[in-house]
């Protein structure tokens, strides 16, 4: 039985040895007059059994590099000449064709296939995307006195032991998502765009190794790609602006007013909001507002007397604009609350009126988008005590037109448009009428409530009719209602020939008539209405009408028979 269970394990052993050797692995090694030890590094990658190729990027050598590395089995390409450690690495990338590529440089003298094969593992294990060494070694000028205190400051979330460790590897798929850049910042480079593209990074522990220390001149040149690297990636995804002074007051600036206007919000457009929350947001929107306006005053003074040029101005403006948006936005807020405010008695009233968006499909499948509002009501001019003169727009809400006529407190008004240089959103009315709907000069009055202030007045609305125009005339007459409901399409025929449509409502209990002059042509009720049409036999004429639901809405109410003929038409001849 014993041996039954040291054969599964040994089983259980191999099959997590062998776990992610599916995938392809690629070793790129770029290289610059390494002759010395790149056939030992080539000679130790070939040794891993998962190793698919080995490619050696020559970065333009003088020496025997390239024949070195060849005689040692690896496949090498040339660049013409030197381009840096960063193309090489580019390169290489594009010409491998593994699913995991590794990244190993080739002036290491003690590179073991132990330490390659802690490089891939992770991998091929898929314990991470991308994994990035550390090691013991006596140099590190850069990494400690360049790398580390600009990454501490604008990438504070990175904690490697060994940012620029030059030994990496990664799965193509987090590999192009990576830009590589062509020097020695490559290597921090692929850091941070891991890092911002939330690719797992996964440092791990090689030991100790061995190469030869550079020159002070190579220390300079590096550490210049490196700050270079790390500065572009920190203005790139904005974290030069996230540390800058003057951009945190700017922002903070921002905050206060968007407070102000969040808090103004509630107070006057979401009931359900305690009106105290609601004025403490605004009052904490106005402190932050005041501090860092004062902030950015005095930190903007000196950099303004700094700026000689017009393109250093331009950027300051620019960098500003965003607060002068929202301080704009903030002022026409106000604006229109302190022009909706009354003082009255020693009170202060704000009542908002506003325009309205209105969108209305019509019968005939076309859509009209229009803003609409609020109308001020103003007296009649001279001479035009029978004539009420309302705005275009109102008329549509109405469902009115010119030369319609408006019967309040049993007196006829003819009703027009706003005369030429007079205000487009005024109505003009006779004390009489004004009297009459309870409205007073200079009242405001929303689109939306246009319909409750004419409730139940009578209308004549003038029919207009297409090749019949020459031989009669006639109107419509409705009550407007204060609210839009379910309307009923219906159709009038006499011998086929259309003679009117129009959309309204009819009451369940009330029978409705059509007359033609002075005549009764027909009359129907609520069955003929609910069958979807009648028909009926005038002056040897044969008629119709055709009653539909199209879902549309009216404020029409049709006046019943019981009161006068709905549909009243009249011969021209």
């Amino acid at each position: 039985m014993s041996w039954l269970v040291v054969i599964l394990v040994f089983l259980l052993a191999s099959i997590k040895t062998t776990k992610g050797s599916n995938k392809s692995v690629s070793i790129v090694i770029p290289a610059y007059n390494e002759e010395a030890t790149v056939a030992q590094v080539v000679t130790v990658a070939r040794r891993l059994s998962y190793v698919d190729e080995v490619i050696v990027v020559d970065d333009g050598s003088t020496d025997r590099t390239v024949e070195e590395a060849e005689n040692a089995g690896a496949t090498v390409i040339s660049h013409i000449m030197n381009e840096g450690k960063g193309s090489a690495i580019k390169t290489g990338f594009k010409e491998s064709h593994g699913d995991i590529v590794a990244f190993i440089d080739a002036d290491v003298s003690n590179f073991t296939s132990e330490k390659i094969d802690k490089i891939i593992r992770p991998i091929l294990e898929d314990r991470t995307d991308i994994t990035k060494t550390k090691f013991a070694r006596e140099s590190g000028r850069v990494t400690e006195l360049t790398a580390k205190p600009l990454l501490g400051f604008f990438f504070p979330e990175l904690k490697y032991e060994q940012p620029l460790s030059g030994q990496f590897a990664g799965k193509r798929s987090a590999l192009n998502k990576i830009r590589f850049e062509k020097d020695y910042g490559v290597d921090v480079g692929i850091v941070l765009d891991a890092d911002v593209h939330g690719i797992k990074i996964l440092e791990v522990d090689i030991g100790e190794i061995c190469h030869d220390m550079s020159p002070l001149a190579d220390l300079n040149k590096m550490a210049n790609e490196v700050v270079r690297t790390i500065i572009d990636r920190a203005v790139e995804y904005g974290r030069v602006t996230m540390m800058d002074k003057l951009g945190n007051y700017i922002r903070m600036a921002i905050m206060g007013l968007s407070l102000i206007i969040l808090g103004l919000f509630m107070i006057f457009f979401v009931p359900f909001m305690p009106v105290l929350i609601s004025v403490f947001v605004a009052f904490v929107g106005i402190v932050l507002t005041v501090l860092y306006i004062i902030r950015i005053i005095r930190r903007s003074i000196p950099i303004l007397k700094k700026s000689n040029t017009r393109a250093s101005l331009q950027s300051f403006v620019r960098m500003h604009f965003p607060v002068i948006i929202s301080g704009l936005i903030l002022i026409l807020m106000l604006s229109t609350f302190l022009s909706a405010a009354s003082f009255d008695d020693g009170k202060i009233s704000v009542e908002l009126t506003s325009r309205n968006f209105v969108y209305a499909p019509s019968d005939h499948n076309q859509q009209t988008i229009s803003v609409r509002g609020p109308y001020t009501i103003d007296s009649a001019l001279e001479n035009e005590t029978d004539l009420l003169r309302i705005p275009g727009d109102a008329l549509s809400t109405l469902e009115m037109s010119e030369n319609d006529t408006m019967i309040i407190d049993g007196k006829s008004y003819d009703v027009n448009g706003t005369k030429e240089g007079d205000s487009a959103d005024r109505f003009r009315l006779p004390s009489k009428v004004k009297d009459e709907l309870d409205l007073s000069d200079g009242e405001i009055i929303p689109n939306s409530h246009i319909a409750e202030v004419f409730q139940n007045v009578i209308v004549k609305h003038n029919i207009r009719f297409n090749n019949l125009s020459d031989e009669m005339e006639g109107f419509v007459e409705f009550s407007i209602s204060p609210k839009s409901i379910n309307a009923t399409f219906f159709n009038l025929t006499l011998d086929n020939e259309s003679i009117l449509s129009s959309v309204g409502n009819f009451k369940n209990d009330s029978s409705y008539s059509i007359s033609y002059d002075g005549n009764i042509m027909c009359t129907f009720g609520p069955e003929d209405i609910e069958n979807g049409s009648m028909n009926f036999t005038f002056a040897e004429k044969e008629g119709r009408i055709e009653f539909e639901n199209r879902n549309s809405t009216s404020l029409r109410n049709y006046v019943s028979s019981d009161v006068d003929s709905f549909v009243q038409l009249k011969s021209l001849s």
